[in-house]
């Protein structure tokens, strides 16, 4: 469980002890429990125990870690620490925790989606990390470190898994010692095939297939060395194909136009291509969102379709620079692509499909020096780093043959119902765009073009001074440069009904409160053409070339003081940056926006004590935080729109407790909790007077829990001279959340009006609905029996054991209502998964 890395394996007769965890959070290898950060250090054997097989499950054993998933693995991964993530569905958006493998650093979360197999450990840094960890570290780090090369021994392992949902899962390595303690290779796999979660249904019933399934293989290979001159490393090359499909949502509140009966009306399934219409149909009814999700039933019109490809080059060198200094080089080359196929509307009825294509290529070098000077007393790093990351997406959005139909639908729903009514002069028939206009917009399309080029540079130094015995001060500076081009164009468009509909507006033929219904439906932002004349005047698409350029001063300055060789306090504060950039989407430059929004700053201060007691049998930490967060980045779904904002203050306080409590040589307990407050404080706009901004101050931020807990107890035990036995139980326990981002429907009549006239709009609005996730525990469970030696195992597990269901990401559907009415849908989580796995070692 706790491993020595290769670049401390001098120091392993002084860190020998079976409580000692060494990580290298701080660039160097040190005891987890020396160092002045707030970080969860998780071995190879604590991820196979809790089932974490990816970036995603590490909530399961690090409270102040959660994750969630929208439509599209590649691009809408949240990963959030303390609170604080970046909720996004656009490629232009980076994480707010920074990923990094093997000292590389990993542009996009959905980049990094891989097996974990063959871990020497993962390290959740909390708080941010700017200062030594590159980029983008505004909220915290996952810092992985994959297993190297063994210069000296021949070895490796095999599992195999199969469990519910026809899951099948094989994992191995060998590792093969080339010239013995001087270079070896390192062979790592995984295949990993699951059957979906979530069964898909036609609007009539019939089961068309599954989703949000697994099936995803990784190959590693690596090639490491140490030389009689002390100088080592290792290259590390890796290929990946995830074929998974996600991003099936179940409908959680129906959309009054539903219930009214207006599908039925213009020819539509009365259900409005939902088959199991158990929903919501009053604000914030949890037992509506149960009832759905329970049955795990979505619909859609065809099951999605996804496949990605990762492939990527790494290289870590160590120089040895006199007997008190290392060089370290350590570069990366890396390439994404992935093309995902899916429904985008959320129902059975054929209404929005989009193709998704994207392309990202990213390379990153950073070049370290560090060692000690004074003797011993200062610990230094000084160092450089660079990146160039390339994106490319293609975007083919289409609409169904029912689009009129639902904006026959939406026509009537808006308008009390008089555009059904023959008698009306208000009536339009049932399908209103072709009637207005003479055409059909079935078949219409768009292919949109985004492209980024981004270069990031910095130079950074971080230092530890030793003031008196016990008494060490740190402080660390980086300077970071962003730079960042790139825009939306159309390569291909066919879509008539736009034109006319917006012709029609320029010549005053369509007037009055139906123009905004008009150019919302009509001219659906994501299919309408891009240039129009109109679009001087009409919030339709236009084409864009954005630049972006920033730079910061980032730094940190800390106390630890040794109160005892086995306690630690500390106290320190950080002022730490995430890029701003640019909205990659066709709505981004819509009615004279601007598509470029700014980075985001935090200041964050931080205090804790790290100790061991009772001769290591218990482990202790306590840290205390308060960040605050400026311009603070929101991207949200209007339901028609992604819409692009920075909030100028949020805030986050909390406190996380960690302890290991190990009574005797059998029993292991683990007891972890975060409270948290992280939300928009009142005065969140300062002096912006923007209705969005404001509806959103006084709440808290999204998948913020205000308390989550973990309680883990591990039994380990011989049978017999030959035989061992291990019992695991975890339980994790989290309190209410919300779930999307608005927690009112801004009100569009109160923007250009005063402060006081928006935030009376504003009280006067209506609540979002289903959008509270209440409070739920998971349980975890694995028990095996195998040879004392590690030769075989034979494990058997369970994960969230009581088949709890929960949701991740609550949205509004594309076009299914208007504010309050508008049709929401969430994100499932996974349910209960049981099987067995069997290893061997040798």
């Amino acid at each position: 469980e706790n491993q020595i890395p290769q670049e401390s394996q001098s120091e392993e007769e002084e860190f020998d002890d079976k409580n000692t965890i060494i990580v290298t959070a701080t660039r160097r290898a040190q005891d987890v429990q020396d160092i002045p950060i707030a970080v969860t250090a998780v071995s190879q054997q604590q991820l196979d125990n809790q089932g974490i097989f990816e970036i995603r499950d590490i909530a399961s054993v690090a409270p102040s870690f959660s994750s969630t998933t929208a439509q599209i693995a590649s691009g809408s991964v949240v990963l959030r620490v303390r609170g604080i993530g970046t909720t996004s569905n656009n490629i232009g958006f980076e994480s707010a925790v920074g990923i990094f493998i093997d000292g590389a650093y990993q542009s996009r979360p959905g980049v990094a989606l891989a097996e974990f197999v063959d871990i020497e450990r993962v390290e959740i840094l909390r708080g941010p990390q700017g200062t030594l960890f590159g980029r983008n570290t505004s909220a915290g780090a996952l810092n992985i470190t994959n297993k190297r090369p063994d210069l000296d021994e021949f070895g490796g392992f095999a599992n195999a898994t199969y469990g519910n949902f026809d899951q099948f899962a094989v994992q191995g390595a060998v590792n093969l010692p080339i010239v013995k303690d001087t270079a070896a290779l390192r062979f790592t796999g995984a295949y990993r095939k699951r059957d979906g979660i979530l069964t898909v249904q036609d609007s009539a019933g019939n089961e068309i297939g599954d989703t949000n399934d697994i099936d995803r293989y990784l190959l590693r290979g690596q090639l490491g060395w140490e030389l009689d001159s002390g100088f080592k490393g290792r290259i590390i090359g890796d290929y990946s194909q995830n074929n998974s499909s996600s991003g099936g949502a179940v409908q959680v509140f129906e959309t009054p136009f539903q219930t009214a009966g207006l599908f039925g009306a213009v020819g539509l399934p009365n259900n409005g291509g939902q088959s199991a219409p158990r929903f919501a149909t009053t604000p914030f009814d949890q037992t509506g969102f149960d009832n759905a999700a329970n049955d795990r039933i979505i619909s859609a019109n065809f099951l999605p379709q996804a496949r990605s490809t990762n492939w990527g080059v790494t290289g870590e060198f160590e120089l040895p620079l006199g007997d008190n200094a290392d060089a370290i080089f350590i570069t990366s080359y890396r390439e994404f692509s992935a093309d995902e196929t899916y429904d985008s509307d959320f129902s059975a009825i054929d209404v929005f499909n989009i193709n998704a294509n994207t392309d990202i290529e990213t390379f990153t070098a950073e070049l370290r020096l560090q060692g000690e000077a004074f003797g011993g007393r200062l610990n230094y790093i000084v160092g450089g780093f660079y990146s160039d990351e390339q994106i490319r997406g293609e975007n083919t959005f289409s609409l169904g043959q029912e689009f009129d139909d639902l904006a026959g639908v939406f026509f009537a729903g808006a308008t009390g119902g008089a555009t059904l009514n023959p008698a009306s002069p208000a009536f339009l028939g049932p399908n209103p765009l072709t009637a207005v206009t003479g055409f059909n917009p079935a078949g219409s399309f768009s292919t949109n073009l985004f492209t980024q080029s981004a270069g990031s540079w910095s130079i950074f130094t971080d230092n530890t001074f030793e003031i008196t015995d016990g008494l060490n001060f740190n402080f660390g500076l980086r300077y970071t440069d962003e730079t960042k081009s790139g825009g939306f164009d159309q390569i291909a468009n066919q879509n008539q009904v736009c034109p006319a509909i917006a012709g029609a507006i320029g010549a005053g033929a369509i007037s009055g409160p139906t123009v905004p219904i008009f150019v919302g439906i009509g001219c659906f932002g994501f299919t309408a053409p891009a240039d129009l004349p109109q679009s001087a005047f009409l919030p339709t698409p236009r084409t864009f070339d954005a630049n972006f350029d920033d730079d910061e001063l980032i730094y940190t300055v800390k106390l630890t003081y040794e109160v005892s060789p086995e306690v630690n306090i500390y106290g320190g504060f950080t002022h730490g940056i995430k890029a701003g950039g640019i909205n990659l989407d066709t709505t981004a430059a819509a009615g004279g926006n601007n598509p470029v929004f700014l980075s985001e700053e935090v200041d964050a201060f931080e205090v804790g004590l790290k100790g061991r007691f009772l001769d290591g049998a218990v482990t202790f930490n306590i840290a205390g935080f308060h960040q605050e967060f400026t311009n603070f980045q929101v991207l949200e779904f209007t339901g028609a729109a992604f819409e692009t904002f920075n909030v100028p203050r949020a805030l986050t306080t909390g406190v996380e407790i960690e302890s290991v409590i190990r009574p005797s040589d059998h029993w292991t307990f683990n007891l972890a909790t975060t409270i948290l407050d992280a939300r928009y404080p009142d005065d969140c706009a300062g002096d912006l007077l923007s209705v969005t901004v404001l509806s959103l101050c006084g709440n808290d931020l999204t998948n913020a829990a205000a308390i989550t807990a973990i309680a883990g107890v591990t039994y380990e035990n011989d049978l017999t001279d030959t035989l061992d036995f291990f019992f695991n139980a975890n339980l994790r326990l989290v309190s209410d959340e919300r779930t999307s981002t608005q927690a009112i429907v801004p009100p569009t009549g109160a923007a250009g009006g005063t402060l006081d006239q928006i935030n009376a709009a504003i009280d006067a609005a209506p609540l979002i609905v289903a959008d509270t996730q209440d409070s739920n525990i998971k349980i975890n469970l694995r028990a095996g029996i195998g040879s004392i030696d590690d030769l075989w195992s034979l494990e058997f597990f369970v994960t969230n054991l009581t088949n709890v269901t929960t949701r991740g990401v609550t949205f509004n559907n594309v076009l299914r209502g208007t504010g309050a009415v508008n049709a929401r849908s969430s994100f499932v989580l996974e349910p209960r998964i049981f099987g067995v796995t069997a290893r061997t070692s040798f």
